[in-house]
Protein backbone atom coordinates (compact mmCIF):
# COMPACT_ATOMS: atom_id res chain seq x y z
CA UNK A 1 0.00 0.00 0.00
CA UNK A 2 2.83 2.36 0.96
CA UNK A 3 4.59 1.56 -2.31
CA UNK A 4 1.40 2.30 -4.29
CA UNK A 5 1.06 5.66 -2.52
CA UNK A 6 4.60 6.71 -3.48
CA UNK A 7 4.06 5.48 -7.06
CA UNK A 8 0.89 7.60 -7.33
CA UNK A 9 2.69 10.59 -5.84
CA UNK A 10 5.58 10.20 -8.30
CA UNK A 11 3.16 10.03 -11.26
CA UNK A 12 1.40 13.20 -10.05
CA UNK A 13 4.70 15.08 -9.87
CA UNK A 14 5.64 13.81 -13.34
CA UNK A 15 2.36 15.04 -14.88
CA UNK A 16 2.68 18.38 -13.09
CA UNK A 17 6.24 18.74 -14.36
CA UNK A 18 5.16 18.01 -17.90
CA UNK A 19 2.38 20.63 -17.62
CA UNK A 20 4.82 23.19 -16.25
CA UNK A 21 7.33 22.37 -19.02
CA UNK A 22 4.65 22.97 -21.66
CA UNK A 23 3.59 26.28 -20.12
CA UNK A 24 7.22 27.41 -19.80
CA UNK A 25 7.99 26.43 -23.41
CA UNK A 26 4.90 28.24 -24.68
CA UNK A 27 5.73 31.38 -22.72
CA UNK A 28 9.36 31.20 -23.85
CA UNK A 29 8.56 31.10 -27.58
CA UNK A 30 5.84 33.73 -27.35
CA UNK A 31 8.42 36.02 -25.76
CA UNK A 32 10.91 35.19 -28.52
CA UNK A 33 8.29 35.91 -31.18
CA UNK A 34 7.42 39.27 -29.62
CA UNK A 35 11.09 40.25 -29.47
CA UNK A 36 11.72 39.19 -33.08
CA UNK A 37 8.85 41.43 -34.21
CA UNK A 38 10.16 44.35 -32.16
CA UNK A 39 13.74 43.99 -33.41
CA UNK A 40 12.58 43.80 -37.02
CA UNK A 41 10.40 46.89 -36.68
CA UNK A 42 13.33 48.89 -35.26
CA UNK A 43 16.34 47.70 -37.24
CA UNK A 44 15.17 46.10 -40.50
CA UNK A 45 16.49 47.97 -43.55
CA UNK A 46 13.05 48.55 -45.10
CA UNK A 47 9.64 49.52 -43.72
CA UNK A 48 7.90 46.71 -41.88
CA UNK A 49 4.13 46.27 -42.06
CA UNK A 50 3.31 44.59 -38.72
CA UNK A 51 -0.19 43.44 -39.69
CA UNK A 52 0.96 41.69 -42.86
CA UNK A 53 4.02 40.15 -41.22
CA UNK A 54 2.23 38.85 -38.13
CA UNK A 55 -0.72 37.51 -40.11
CA UNK A 56 1.74 35.66 -42.30
CA UNK A 57 3.27 34.20 -39.14
CA UNK A 58 -0.12 33.14 -37.80
CA UNK A 59 -1.02 31.59 -41.15
CA UNK A 60 2.26 29.66 -41.33
CA UNK A 61 1.76 28.37 -37.78
CA UNK A 62 -1.77 27.16 -38.47
CA UNK A 63 -0.70 25.59 -41.77
CA UNK A 64 1.38 23.10 -39.81
CA UNK A 65 -1.85 21.68 -38.37
CA UNK A 66 -4.70 21.06 -40.82
CA UNK A 67 -6.49 23.08 -43.53
CA UNK A 68 -9.59 23.59 -41.37
CA UNK A 69 -7.87 25.50 -38.55
CA UNK A 70 -7.91 29.16 -39.58
CA UNK A 71 -7.66 32.68 -38.21
CA UNK A 72 -10.59 34.84 -39.34
CA UNK A 73 -10.00 38.59 -38.92
CA UNK A 74 -12.85 41.03 -38.35
CA UNK A 75 -13.07 42.07 -42.00
CA UNK A 76 -13.73 38.46 -43.07
CA UNK A 77 -16.38 37.72 -40.44
CA UNK A 78 -19.26 38.35 -42.84
CA UNK A 79 -18.01 35.58 -45.15
CA UNK A 80 -17.60 33.28 -42.16
CA UNK A 81 -21.13 33.97 -40.92
CA UNK A 82 -22.49 33.36 -44.42
CA UNK A 83 -21.32 29.75 -44.13
CA UNK A 84 -23.51 29.16 -41.07
CA UNK A 85 -26.51 31.39 -41.77
CA UNK A 86 -26.64 31.40 -45.58
CA UNK A 87 -27.36 35.15 -45.35
CA UNK A 88 -25.50 38.38 -46.06
CA UNK A 89 -26.27 42.02 -46.82
CA UNK A 90 -25.69 42.86 -50.48
CA UNK A 91 -27.10 42.83 -54.00
CA UNK A 92 -27.36 39.07 -54.62
CA UNK A 93 -24.87 38.48 -57.42
CA UNK A 94 -21.85 36.26 -57.96
CA UNK A 95 -18.88 38.17 -59.36
CA UNK A 96 -15.66 37.15 -61.13
CA UNK A 97 -12.59 38.84 -62.57
CA UNK A 98 -11.42 38.98 -66.17
CA UNK A 99 -9.09 41.18 -68.19
CA UNK A 100 -11.80 43.82 -68.79
CA UNK A 101 -12.62 44.10 -65.09
CA UNK A 102 -14.83 42.59 -62.39
CA UNK A 103 -18.11 41.37 -63.84
CA UNK A 104 -21.34 39.64 -62.82
CA UNK A 105 -21.09 35.92 -63.51
CA UNK A 106 -24.44 34.94 -61.99
CA UNK A 107 -27.57 36.65 -60.66
CA UNK A 108 -29.48 35.07 -57.78
CA UNK A 109 -33.22 34.84 -58.26
CA UNK A 110 -35.40 37.37 -56.42
CA UNK A 111 -32.49 39.50 -55.21
CA UNK A 112 -31.87 43.28 -55.54
CA UNK A 113 -29.53 42.80 -58.52
CA UNK A 114 -32.23 40.90 -60.44
CA UNK A 115 -34.94 43.44 -59.60
CA UNK A 116 -32.64 46.31 -60.59
CA UNK A 117 -32.14 44.79 -64.04
CA UNK A 118 -28.46 43.89 -63.76
CA UNK A 119 -27.40 40.97 -65.95
CA UNK A 120 -24.63 38.36 -66.16
CA UNK A 121 -21.78 39.84 -68.15
CA UNK A 122 -22.21 43.39 -66.83
CA UNK A 123 -18.77 44.85 -66.00
CA UNK A 124 -18.56 47.18 -62.99
CA UNK A 125 -17.13 50.64 -63.65
CA UNK A 126 -18.18 52.53 -60.51
CA UNK A 127 -19.80 51.61 -57.20
CA UNK A 128 -21.20 54.67 -55.45
CA UNK A 129 -18.43 57.24 -55.98
CA UNK A 130 -15.58 54.71 -56.29
CA UNK A 131 -13.91 53.89 -59.61
CA UNK A 132 -13.53 50.08 -59.60
CA UNK A 133 -12.03 49.52 -63.05
CA UNK A 134 -8.66 48.60 -61.54
CA UNK A 135 -9.87 46.93 -58.36
CA UNK A 136 -9.72 43.19 -57.71
CA UNK A 137 -12.63 40.86 -57.03
CA UNK A 138 -12.31 41.03 -53.25
CA UNK A 139 -12.28 44.83 -53.21
CA UNK A 140 -15.37 45.04 -55.41
CA UNK A 141 -17.16 42.46 -53.27
CA UNK A 142 -16.64 44.57 -50.14
CA UNK A 143 -18.07 47.63 -51.87
CA UNK A 144 -21.17 45.72 -53.02
CA UNK A 145 -21.96 44.42 -49.56
CA UNK A 146 -23.64 46.50 -46.89
CA UNK A 147 -26.47 46.73 -44.39
CA UNK A 148 -30.07 45.92 -45.16
CA UNK A 149 -31.90 48.78 -46.98
CA UNK A 150 -28.74 50.84 -47.53
CA UNK A 151 -28.62 52.64 -50.87
CA UNK A 152 -26.12 51.66 -53.57
CA UNK A 153 -25.36 53.14 -56.98
CA UNK A 154 -23.60 51.12 -59.67
CA UNK A 155 -22.40 51.96 -63.15
CA UNK A 156 -21.78 49.05 -65.51
CA UNK A 157 -20.78 48.40 -69.09
CA UNK A 158 -22.94 45.95 -71.02
CA UNK A 159 -22.05 44.19 -74.25
CA UNK A 160 -24.01 45.48 -77.23
CA UNK A 161 -25.08 48.65 -75.39
CA UNK A 162 -23.70 52.08 -76.19
CA UNK A 163 -22.42 54.10 -73.27
CA UNK A 164 -22.86 52.88 -69.71
CA UNK A 165 -25.80 51.80 -67.57
CA UNK A 166 -26.45 53.37 -64.16
CA UNK A 167 -28.62 51.80 -61.47
CA UNK A 168 -29.55 52.92 -57.98
CA UNK A 169 -31.30 50.57 -55.56
CA UNK A 170 -31.25 49.24 -52.01
CA UNK A 171 -29.16 46.41 -50.68
CA UNK A 172 -31.13 43.71 -48.91
CA UNK A 173 -30.52 40.72 -46.69
CA UNK A 174 -29.80 38.01 -49.24
CA UNK A 175 -30.67 34.45 -48.22
CA UNK A 176 -29.04 31.71 -50.26
CA UNK A 177 -31.25 28.59 -50.18
CA UNK A 178 -29.74 25.28 -49.15
CA UNK A 179 -32.38 23.55 -51.28
CA UNK A 180 -32.30 25.43 -54.58
CA UNK A 181 -34.42 22.78 -56.32
CA UNK A 182 -36.76 19.90 -55.58
CA UNK A 183 -39.25 18.09 -57.77
CA UNK A 184 -40.36 14.82 -59.33
CA UNK A 185 -38.07 12.59 -61.39
CA UNK A 186 -38.77 9.30 -63.11
CA UNK A 187 -41.86 7.37 -62.06
CA UNK A 188 -43.09 9.62 -59.22
CA UNK A 189 -39.81 9.65 -57.29
CA UNK A 190 -39.07 12.73 -55.20
CA UNK A 191 -35.75 14.56 -55.67
CA UNK A 192 -34.18 17.11 -53.29
CA UNK A 193 -30.93 18.90 -54.10
CA UNK A 194 -29.14 20.02 -50.91
CA UNK A 195 -26.12 22.27 -51.55
CA UNK A 196 -25.10 23.36 -48.03
CA UNK A 197 -25.78 22.92 -44.32
CA UNK A 198 -26.79 26.21 -42.72
CA UNK A 199 -28.99 26.89 -39.71
CA UNK A 200 -32.07 26.78 -41.97
CA UNK A 201 -31.20 23.74 -44.08
CA UNK A 202 -33.17 21.17 -42.07
CA UNK A 203 -36.34 23.22 -42.30
CA UNK A 204 -35.86 23.64 -46.05
CA UNK A 205 -35.48 19.87 -46.50
CA UNK A 206 -38.50 19.25 -44.26
CA UNK A 207 -40.60 21.71 -46.29
CA UNK A 208 -39.53 20.21 -49.63
CA UNK A 209 -40.14 16.64 -48.41
CA UNK A 210 -43.56 17.58 -47.01
CA UNK A 211 -44.59 19.17 -50.32
CA UNK A 212 -43.44 16.16 -52.33
CA UNK A 213 -45.36 13.77 -50.05
CA UNK A 214 -48.60 15.75 -49.94
CA UNK A 215 -48.68 17.17 -53.45
CA UNK A 216 -47.19 14.29 -55.42
CA UNK A 217 -47.60 11.19 -53.21
CA UNK A 218 -44.04 10.12 -54.03
CA UNK A 219 -43.03 6.45 -53.98
CA UNK A 220 -39.37 7.07 -53.09
CA UNK A 221 -36.94 9.90 -52.36
CA UNK A 222 -33.50 10.83 -53.71
CA UNK A 223 -31.43 13.19 -51.54
CA UNK A 224 -28.63 14.66 -53.65
CA UNK A 225 -25.54 15.59 -51.58
CA UNK A 226 -23.07 15.71 -54.45
CA UNK A 227 -20.65 18.67 -54.28
CA UNK A 228 -22.03 19.64 -50.86
CA UNK A 229 -19.04 20.67 -48.68
CA UNK A 230 -20.96 20.51 -45.40
CA UNK A 231 -21.55 23.10 -42.70
CA UNK A 232 -23.52 23.12 -39.45
CA UNK A 233 -23.45 19.74 -37.66
CA UNK A 234 -26.75 20.28 -35.83
CA UNK A 235 -28.45 20.84 -39.17
CA UNK A 236 -27.18 17.45 -40.37
CA UNK A 237 -28.58 15.75 -37.25
CA UNK A 238 -32.00 17.36 -37.77
CA UNK A 239 -32.06 16.20 -41.41
CA UNK A 240 -31.25 12.60 -40.41
CA UNK A 241 -34.10 12.77 -37.88
CA UNK A 242 -36.59 13.24 -40.74
CA UNK A 243 -35.96 9.67 -41.91
CA UNK A 244 -35.07 7.49 -38.90
CA UNK A 245 -36.87 6.53 -35.66
CA UNK A 246 -36.64 8.90 -32.69
CA UNK A 247 -33.65 8.12 -30.47
CA UNK A 248 -31.45 6.80 -33.30
CA UNK A 249 -27.71 7.53 -32.91
CA UNK A 250 -26.24 9.93 -35.48
CA UNK A 251 -22.71 10.76 -34.35
CA UNK A 252 -20.42 11.27 -31.40
CA UNK A 253 -17.57 13.77 -31.08
CA UNK A 254 -14.42 13.00 -29.14
CA UNK A 255 -11.45 15.30 -28.65
CA UNK A 256 -8.79 16.42 -26.17
CA UNK A 257 -11.11 18.67 -24.16
CA UNK A 258 -13.82 16.46 -22.71
CA UNK A 259 -16.28 19.31 -22.22
CA UNK A 260 -16.62 19.46 -26.02
CA UNK A 261 -17.32 15.72 -26.35
CA UNK A 262 -20.90 15.16 -27.39
CA UNK A 263 -23.23 12.44 -28.62
CA UNK A 264 -26.09 13.28 -30.98
CA UNK A 265 -29.25 11.22 -31.29
CA UNK A 266 -32.46 12.10 -33.10
CA UNK A 267 -34.90 13.76 -30.71
CA UNK A 268 -38.06 14.04 -32.80
CA UNK A 269 -40.44 11.71 -34.57
CA UNK A 270 -39.54 11.11 -38.24
CA UNK A 271 -41.60 12.38 -41.16
CA UNK A 272 -41.22 8.99 -42.85
CA UNK A 273 -38.88 6.18 -41.77
CA UNK A 274 -40.16 3.68 -44.34
CA UNK A 275 -40.08 5.37 -47.75
CA UNK A 276 -37.29 4.02 -50.05
CA UNK A 277 -34.41 6.47 -49.66
CA UNK A 278 -31.39 6.95 -51.94
CA UNK A 279 -28.53 9.35 -51.24
CA UNK A 280 -26.21 10.58 -53.99
CA UNK A 281 -22.60 11.38 -53.00
CA UNK A 282 -19.32 12.13 -54.74
CA UNK A 283 -15.74 13.12 -53.90
CA UNK A 284 -16.83 16.65 -52.97
CA UNK A 285 -19.46 15.49 -50.46
CA UNK A 286 -17.83 16.35 -47.15
CA UNK A 287 -18.31 16.94 -43.43
CA UNK A 288 -22.03 17.39 -42.62
CA UNK A 289 -22.87 15.68 -45.94
CA UNK A 290 -20.94 12.65 -44.75
CA UNK A 291 -22.69 12.75 -41.38
CA UNK A 292 -26.08 12.49 -43.09
CA UNK A 293 -24.99 9.91 -45.68
CA UNK A 294 -22.99 7.96 -43.07
CA UNK A 295 -25.93 7.78 -40.68
CA UNK A 296 -28.24 6.64 -43.49
CA UNK A 297 -25.75 3.89 -44.38
CA UNK A 298 -24.86 2.79 -40.84
CA UNK A 299 -28.51 2.66 -39.76
CA UNK A 300 -29.37 0.65 -42.91
CA UNK A 301 -31.99 3.28 -43.67
CA UNK A 302 -31.16 3.96 -47.32
CA UNK A 303 -28.81 3.22 -50.20
CA UNK A 304 -25.77 5.33 -51.08
CA UNK A 305 -25.09 5.83 -54.81
CA UNK A 306 -22.24 7.55 -56.63
CA UNK A 307 -18.54 7.65 -55.83
CA UNK A 308 -16.61 7.70 -52.54
CA UNK A 309 -17.01 10.82 -50.42
CA UNK A 310 -14.33 13.34 -49.43
CA UNK A 311 -13.42 11.85 -46.06
CA UNK A 312 -13.61 14.70 -43.53
CA UNK A 313 -14.13 13.28 -40.07
CA UNK A 314 -12.97 16.34 -38.13
CA UNK A 315 -15.06 18.88 -36.23
CA UNK A 316 -14.27 22.56 -35.78
CA UNK A 317 -15.31 25.05 -33.10
CA UNK A 318 -14.98 28.84 -33.10
CA UNK A 319 -13.14 30.69 -30.34
CA UNK A 320 -13.37 34.49 -30.02
CA UNK A 321 -10.17 36.50 -30.31
CA UNK A 322 -9.33 40.13 -29.50
CA UNK A 323 -10.40 42.82 -31.98
CA UNK A 324 -13.47 40.88 -33.11
CA UNK A 325 -11.58 38.06 -34.79
CA UNK A 326 -12.23 34.34 -34.52
CA UNK A 327 -10.04 31.25 -34.39
CA UNK A 328 -11.75 28.31 -36.12
CA UNK A 329 -9.94 25.21 -34.87
CA UNK A 330 -10.24 21.46 -35.10
CA UNK A 331 -11.39 20.26 -31.68
CA UNK A 332 -12.51 16.67 -32.23
CA UNK A 333 -13.03 13.74 -34.53
CA UNK A 334 -16.56 12.53 -35.14
CA UNK A 335 -17.78 8.95 -35.27
CA UNK A 336 -20.92 7.87 -37.11
CA UNK A 337 -23.37 5.22 -35.74
CA UNK A 338 -21.27 2.13 -36.54
CA UNK A 339 -18.43 3.64 -34.49
CA UNK A 340 -16.15 4.49 -37.42
CA UNK A 341 -14.36 7.75 -38.20
CA UNK A 342 -14.28 8.39 -41.94
CA UNK A 343 -11.33 10.84 -41.90
CA UNK A 344 -9.24 9.97 -44.96
CA UNK A 345 -6.12 12.17 -44.61
CA UNK A 346 -3.83 11.85 -41.61
CA UNK A 347 -2.93 15.46 -40.79
CA UNK A 348 -1.55 14.54 -37.38
CA UNK A 349 1.38 12.41 -38.57
CA UNK A 350 2.98 14.49 -41.30
CA UNK A 351 6.13 13.48 -43.15
CA UNK A 352 9.38 15.33 -42.51
CA UNK A 353 8.78 17.56 -45.55
CA UNK A 354 5.37 18.59 -44.19
CA UNK A 355 3.34 16.59 -46.70
CA UNK A 356 0.39 14.44 -45.66
CA UNK A 357 -0.81 11.01 -46.67
CA UNK A 358 -4.01 9.01 -46.54
CA UNK A 359 -4.63 6.85 -43.51
CA UNK A 360 -2.52 3.71 -44.22
CA UNK A 361 -4.21 0.40 -45.05
CA UNK A 362 -2.80 -1.12 -41.86
CA UNK A 363 -4.96 1.26 -39.81
CA UNK A 364 -8.19 0.64 -41.70
CA UNK A 365 -10.76 -1.25 -39.61
CA UNK A 366 -14.01 -3.01 -40.35
CA UNK A 367 -17.28 -2.12 -38.63
CA UNK A 368 -20.84 -3.36 -38.97
CA UNK A 369 -24.03 -1.48 -39.74
CA UNK A 370 -26.40 -1.43 -36.78
CA UNK A 371 -29.46 -3.20 -38.18
CA UNK A 372 -28.28 -5.65 -40.84
CA UNK A 373 -24.64 -6.15 -39.87
CA UNK A 374 -23.18 -5.16 -43.24
CA UNK A 375 -19.42 -4.60 -43.34
CA UNK A 376 -18.31 -0.95 -43.61
CA UNK A 377 -14.86 0.57 -43.15
CA UNK A 378 -13.30 3.67 -41.62
CA UNK A 379 -10.48 5.93 -42.85
CA UNK A 380 -11.60 6.17 -46.48
CA UNK A 381 -14.55 8.51 -46.50
CA UNK A 382 -17.84 6.80 -47.32
CA UNK A 383 -17.92 4.10 -49.97
CA UNK A 384 -21.27 4.00 -51.80
CA UNK A 385 -23.39 0.85 -51.67
CA UNK A 386 -23.70 1.12 -55.46
CA UNK A 387 -20.82 2.77 -57.27
CA UNK A 388 -21.83 4.88 -60.26
CA UNK A 389 -19.02 6.93 -61.77
CA UNK A 390 -19.55 10.49 -62.87
CA UNK A 391 -19.30 11.43 -66.52
CA UNK A 392 -15.83 12.73 -67.34
CA UNK A 393 -15.73 16.22 -68.82
CA UNK A 394 -13.35 16.63 -71.80
CA UNK A 395 -10.49 19.14 -71.57
CA UNK A 396 -11.94 21.32 -74.31
CA UNK A 397 -15.06 22.02 -72.20
CA UNK A 398 -12.92 23.17 -69.26
CA UNK A 399 -10.86 25.39 -71.54
CA UNK A 400 -13.90 26.91 -73.27
CA UNK A 401 -15.33 27.72 -69.84
CA UNK A 402 -12.04 29.04 -68.45
CA UNK A 403 -11.58 31.39 -71.40
CA UNK A 404 -15.18 32.62 -70.95
CA UNK A 405 -16.07 31.49 -74.48
CA UNK A 406 -19.18 29.62 -73.30
CA UNK A 407 -20.11 32.45 -70.93
CA UNK A 408 -19.81 35.13 -73.61
CA UNK A 409 -21.81 33.10 -76.13
CA UNK A 410 -24.58 32.60 -73.53
CA UNK A 411 -24.63 36.36 -72.90
CA UNK A 412 -24.93 37.04 -76.61
CA UNK A 413 -27.63 34.35 -76.93
CA UNK A 414 -29.66 35.97 -74.13
CA UNK A 415 -29.81 39.32 -75.92
CA UNK A 416 -31.09 37.63 -79.09
CA UNK A 417 -33.79 35.47 -77.45
CA UNK A 418 -36.43 36.91 -75.11
CA UNK A 419 -37.55 33.47 -73.96
CA UNK A 420 -36.54 29.82 -74.20
CA UNK A 421 -38.42 26.56 -73.44
CA UNK A 422 -38.52 25.23 -69.87
CA UNK A 423 -35.21 23.86 -68.50
CA UNK A 424 -36.35 20.25 -68.90
CA UNK A 425 -37.12 20.82 -72.60
CA UNK A 426 -34.51 23.36 -73.70
CA UNK A 427 -31.73 22.22 -76.01
CA UNK A 428 -29.39 23.97 -78.41
CA UNK A 429 -30.35 23.46 -82.05
CA UNK A 430 -27.90 22.28 -84.71
CA UNK A 431 -27.99 25.71 -86.32
CA UNK A 432 -27.22 27.37 -82.99
CA UNK A 433 -24.30 25.01 -82.40
CA UNK A 434 -22.89 25.94 -85.83
CA UNK A 435 -23.15 29.58 -84.75
CA UNK A 436 -21.26 28.71 -81.60
CA UNK A 437 -18.45 27.09 -83.60
CA UNK A 438 -18.12 30.29 -85.65
CA UNK A 439 -18.12 32.27 -82.41
CA UNK A 440 -15.25 30.11 -81.09
CA UNK A 441 -13.21 30.76 -84.24
CA UNK A 442 -13.85 34.51 -84.06
CA UNK A 443 -12.28 34.50 -80.56
CA UNK A 444 -9.12 32.81 -81.92
CA UNK A 445 -9.52 30.13 -79.27
CA UNK A 446 -6.73 27.60 -78.78
CA UNK A 447 -5.83 25.20 -76.02
CA UNK A 448 -3.36 22.53 -75.07
CA UNK A 449 -4.41 19.07 -73.96
CA UNK A 450 -3.27 17.72 -70.61
CA UNK A 451 -1.83 14.73 -72.46
CA UNK A 452 0.44 17.10 -74.42
CA UNK A 453 1.70 18.68 -71.19
CA UNK A 454 2.37 15.25 -69.73
CA UNK A 455 4.18 14.18 -72.90
CA UNK A 456 6.43 17.26 -72.73
CA UNK A 457 7.31 16.48 -69.12
CA UNK A 458 8.14 12.85 -69.94
CA UNK A 459 10.32 13.94 -72.84
CA UNK A 460 12.13 16.43 -70.61
CA UNK A 461 12.86 13.73 -68.02
CA UNK A 462 14.13 11.36 -70.72
CA UNK A 463 16.49 14.07 -71.99
CA UNK A 464 17.91 14.41 -68.49
CA UNK A 465 18.35 10.65 -68.38
CA UNK A 466 20.03 10.81 -71.82
CA UNK A 467 17.75 8.23 -73.39
CA UNK A 468 15.77 10.58 -75.63
CA UNK A 469 17.66 9.92 -78.88
CA UNK A 470 16.22 6.47 -79.30
CA UNK A 471 12.66 7.67 -78.68
CA UNK A 472 12.57 11.07 -80.44
CA UNK A 473 10.75 9.67 -83.47
CA UNK A 474 8.12 8.10 -81.22
CA UNK A 475 7.47 11.44 -79.52
CA UNK A 476 7.19 13.20 -82.87
CA UNK A 477 4.48 10.79 -83.98
CA UNK A 478 2.67 11.02 -80.67
CA UNK A 479 2.66 14.82 -80.80
CA UNK A 480 1.26 14.74 -84.30
CA UNK A 481 -1.65 12.59 -83.14
CA UNK A 482 -2.29 14.94 -80.22
CA UNK A 483 -1.98 18.17 -82.19
CA UNK A 484 -4.86 20.48 -81.55
CA UNK A 485 -7.61 20.49 -84.15
CA UNK A 486 -10.40 22.81 -83.00
CA UNK A 487 -12.85 21.79 -85.74
CA UNK A 488 -12.34 18.11 -84.97
CA UNK A 489 -12.63 18.57 -81.20
CA UNK A 490 -15.73 20.77 -81.44
CA UNK A 491 -17.40 17.96 -83.34
CA UNK A 492 -15.96 15.03 -81.35
CA UNK A 493 -17.05 16.50 -78.01
CA UNK A 494 -20.18 18.15 -79.32
CA UNK A 495 -22.50 16.51 -76.80
CA UNK A 496 -20.47 17.69 -73.77
CA UNK A 497 -19.91 21.17 -75.19
CA UNK A 498 -23.61 21.62 -75.99
CA UNK A 499 -24.42 20.56 -72.45
CA UNK A 500 -22.09 23.24 -71.06
CA UNK A 501 -23.62 25.91 -73.30
CA UNK A 502 -27.17 24.92 -72.33
CA UNK A 503 -26.27 25.19 -68.65
CA UNK A 504 -24.89 28.71 -69.14
CA UNK A 505 -27.97 29.77 -71.09
CA UNK A 506 -30.42 28.28 -68.56
CA UNK A 507 -28.73 30.30 -65.81
CA UNK A 508 -29.72 33.52 -67.62
CA UNK A 509 -33.42 32.63 -67.76
CA UNK A 510 -34.12 30.22 -64.90
CA UNK A 511 -31.28 30.85 -62.42
CA UNK A 512 -29.78 28.08 -60.24
CA UNK A 513 -32.97 26.01 -60.03
CA UNK A 514 -33.26 25.95 -63.82
CA UNK A 515 -29.69 24.72 -64.27
CA UNK A 516 -30.27 21.87 -61.80
CA UNK A 517 -33.54 20.89 -63.50
CA UNK A 518 -31.86 20.92 -66.93
CA UNK A 519 -28.94 18.82 -65.71
CA UNK A 520 -31.17 16.08 -64.35
CA UNK A 521 -32.18 15.19 -67.88
CA UNK A 522 -28.74 13.79 -68.72
CA UNK A 523 -27.53 12.86 -65.21
CA UNK A 524 -26.21 9.31 -65.62
CA UNK A 525 -25.86 8.73 -61.87
CA UNK A 526 -29.45 9.81 -61.28
CA UNK A 527 -30.68 7.56 -64.08
CA UNK A 528 -28.97 4.61 -62.39
CA UNK A 529 -30.77 5.37 -59.12
CA UNK A 530 -34.11 5.67 -60.92
CA UNK A 531 -33.55 2.35 -62.65
CA UNK A 532 -32.95 0.58 -59.33
CA UNK A 533 -35.39 2.35 -56.99
CA UNK A 534 -38.39 1.45 -59.14
CA UNK A 535 -38.03 -2.16 -57.98
CA UNK A 536 -38.62 -1.82 -54.19
CA UNK A 537 -37.76 -5.41 -53.23
CA UNK A 538 -34.53 -5.39 -55.23
CA UNK A 539 -33.69 -1.90 -53.98
CA UNK A 540 -34.09 -2.90 -50.34
CA UNK A 541 -32.09 -6.06 -50.97
CA UNK A 542 -29.03 -3.82 -51.40
CA UNK A 543 -29.22 -3.23 -47.65
CA UNK A 544 -29.12 -6.93 -46.82
CA UNK A 545 -26.02 -8.61 -45.46
CA UNK A 546 -25.70 -11.03 -48.39
CA UNK A 547 -26.06 -8.38 -51.12
CA UNK A 548 -23.60 -8.64 -53.98
CA UNK A 549 -23.16 -5.50 -56.15
CA UNK A 550 -24.44 -7.09 -59.36
CA UNK A 551 -27.62 -8.63 -57.92
CA UNK A 552 -29.94 -5.68 -58.46
CA UNK A 553 -28.41 -4.69 -61.79
CA UNK A 554 -29.24 -8.12 -63.23
CA UNK A 555 -32.82 -7.77 -62.09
Amino acid sequence: MRRSFFTLLLCSFTLLARGNDYEFEQKQYLEIFTNVCRELSIYYVDTIHPEKMIRTGIGAMLNTLDPYTNYIPEENMEDFELMTTGEYGGIGALISKREEGVYISEIYEGTPSMKAGLLPGDIFLRIDSVDVTKKNQSEVSKLLRGGNNTLISVEVKREGTEGTIKKQFQRKKVSLPSVPYYGIVGDNIGYIKLTSFTEKSAEEVRSAFSTLKKRDSIKGLILDLRDNPGGVVESAVRIVSLFVPKGSPVLSMRGKVQQFDKTYTTNQEPMDDKIPLAVLINEESASASEIVAGAVQDLDRGVLFGTHSFGKGLVQISRPLPYNGVLKLTSAKYYIPSGRCIQAIDYFHKKTDGSVENVPDSLIHEFKTLKNGRIVKDGRGLLPDVEVKEREVPDIVYQLARENIIFDYATQYYFKHKTIPSPSKFSLSEEEYREFKQFVKSKKFSYKRRSEDLLDKIQEIMKMEKVSKTTDSVFVELKKSLKMDIDRDLETFKKDIKFGIEMAICTRYYYTAGVIEHNLRSDEQLQKVLHMIKYPESFLHILSKDYKPNNVEKK
